[in-house]
């Protein structure tokens, strides 16, 4: 009779610590599919362009938005707004090289989700995440809208950062004085739209 009782209890344990326990589920986003846009401004104008997602996930925990990661590919980062062939090219090579990203040195560039917590607006959630440029990781904090139905996903978020904490500083008037109208603005933009792949 012990034995059983003891049997019964442990079962029930079991059942508990079952219910209890998270169940998540890593979702491949469809690299082809989903994009980065990165936009910079200067007193003058500004100009755009993407960079290539190379891999990446994002993890759900019975259907909420948990975590996730992806990778930038540093080489892929273009120019797309300026229509002179040669000045689109002069801007994107320079964004490759030591004045920026330096993607020889640098290959990639990632984003680690740490958490996120739903908001009271329907499929948006405060992500908090590691963002790491030229091997130089900072915590940072954005909005992104996620939906996901029958195992697949559509997320989107706009990131705001400060290059300079990146080691990016080429023109920064808050490390280069007498710039002028010459500076280029420190903060950077990311638009990110992330679809699952099918």
């Amino acid at each position: 009779m012990k034995k059983i009782l003891l049997f019964t209890i442990a079962s029930c344990v079991c059942i508990l610590f079952s219910f209890a326990t998270t169940h998540t589920n890593d979702v491949v986003v469809n690299t082809k599919s989903s994009k980065v846009k990165w936009t910079g401004s200067k007193p003058t104008g500004s100009h755009y362009g993407n960079v290539n997602i190379s891999s990446g996930k994002l993890v759900f925990d019975h259907g909420t938005f948990v975590g996730g990661e992806f990778i930038l590919d540093m080489n892929t980062i273009e120019t797309k707004d300026i229509e002179s062939e040669r000045k689109r090219n002069y801007l994107t090579e320079h964004l490759k090289n030591e004045d920026f990203f330096n993607v020889e040195e640098f290959p990639t560039s990632s984003l680690k989700i740490i958490s996120a917590e739903a908001t009271p607006e329907p499929n948006f959630y405060k992500v908090l995440a590691e963002l790491t440029i030229k091997d130089i990781t900072h915590v940072i904090t954005f909005g992104a809208s996620v939906t996901y139905r029958a195992n697949n996903f559509l997320a989107q978020a706009k990131i705001k950062i400060d290059r300079t904490k990146w080691d990016v500083v080429y023109k920064s008037g808050n490390v280069f004085k007498d710039l002028g109208d010459k500076i280029i603005h420190d903060e950077i933009e990311f638009d990110v739209f992330l679809i699952s792949e099918k």
